[in-house]
């Protein structure tokens, strides 16, 4: 389905599937639980699931004339430190808002982890003390004014690169990389969980495994708090997906979102989501983070628990990254 667009290479190749035989075992063993490992996707500043869709951006940002990348996110937001990365990978400037998305305070939040990898790689990186929407903001469309004004040639990239018309691209990709990766193991996976929040990433799964009926097995766990927002917006991303790669039409009952999450409010762990960010790194060593993943790694935990998942059923959790992160959150996570 991609083949007409163009692509910048921004990653290794195809992200490997593994097994989580320990996981699986401490959850019952009626579930066989993989990962896919979008987290460890590229050796741009810790990568993850933004560069998928950056590699569709970015040949549109070269054509268009830009110096200057311009997005938005939280303080701790893995969209900017990709932003940033890619940036500088490709010789442009980089200018980035980050707002006041969580209600977090711990002493060094602005200072550590992603944000100050976006400004190690010289990204010019401006706090706006505005709280969490997944909606177009006043304080990014006034910095690309900014850019204008001071002369340069701005590129926007809006929040997660999610309502960019290239946004869903990547994780069509994800479902194509998924089908052939199946038939070279030799397994079917029944079910794909991925944390949903500004919806393009999940939108392009939605899109890639309606190719073969599976776009409701594409379980989202919502981690913005604001989960009507969120799935009119990952139906009306899928919906602009498919006309554009010319797949069949997407409906709204397509669009599975789990809401009991995303609690106390987006980019808080709650109590349970930090013991599933414990138990995944005790049984697989494999790190999850308070803001996306351990949300996600919580509601699968907690679905194969309750028996959503048939008997049998073999789940693929869509490991997206985030892990610097953890470095905003070090009291949490003082003893461990």
């Amino acid at each position: 389905m991609l083949s007409q667009f163009e692509r910048y290479p921004l990653t290794f190749g195809p992200t490997p599937i593994e097994h989580l035989p320990r996981l699986t075992a401490h959850l019952g063993g009626d579930v066989e639980i993989y990962a896919k490992r979008d987290d460890c996707n590229s050796g741009l500043a810790y990568g993850g699931n933004k560069l998928r869709k950056l590699e569709y951006i970015v040949p549109d940002a070269i054509a268009s004339g830009a110096d200057t990348l311009v997005s938005i996110g939280g303080v701790q937001s893995n969209h900017t430190r990709m932003v940033a990365a890619v940036a500088a990978k490709i010789g442009m400037k980089c200018r980035v808002i980050q707002e006041a998305w969580v209600p977090h305070e711990d002493a060094v939040y602005d200072r550590v982890g992603n944000i100050m990898l976006t400004r190690i790689m010289g990204a010019e990186s401006q706090l706006v003390d505005e709280g969490f929407d997944i909606g177009i903001r006043d304080s990014w469309k006034q910095a690309i004014e900014d850019v204008k004004a001071k002369g340069g040639k701005p590129y926007a990239i809006p929040a997660g690169a999610s309502v960019h018309k290239f946004g869903g691209l990547g994780y069509v990709g994800f479902a194509e990389e998924v089908r052939r990766q199946e038939a070279e193991m030799g397994l079917h996976f029944d079910y794909i969980v991925v944390c949903t929040v500004t919806g393009s990433t999940h939108a392009g799964m939605l899109v890639g495994f309606s190719a073969d009926g599976r776009a409701r097995n594409v379980i989202g766990i919502d981690a913005s708090c604001t989960p009507a927002q969120t799935k009119a917006q990952v139906l009306e991303i899928a919906r602009n997906t498919a006309a554009l790669v010319g797949a069949g039409e997407i409906v709204a009952d397509d669009v599975v979102l789990k809401e009991d999450y995303a609690y106390p409010v987006y980019g808080v762990p709650s109590k349970e989501t930090v013991e599933a960010i414990r138990l995944a790194a005790r049984l697989e060593a494999m790190i999850t983070d308070p803001v996306y993943e351990g949300k996600s790694m919580q509601g699968m935990i907690d679905l194969v628990r309750k028996g959503f998942f048939p008997k049998g059923s073999k789940v693929l959790y869509a490991h997206l990254g985030g892990a610097p992160a953890l470095n905003g959150y070090s009291y949490t996570f003082r003893n461990g």
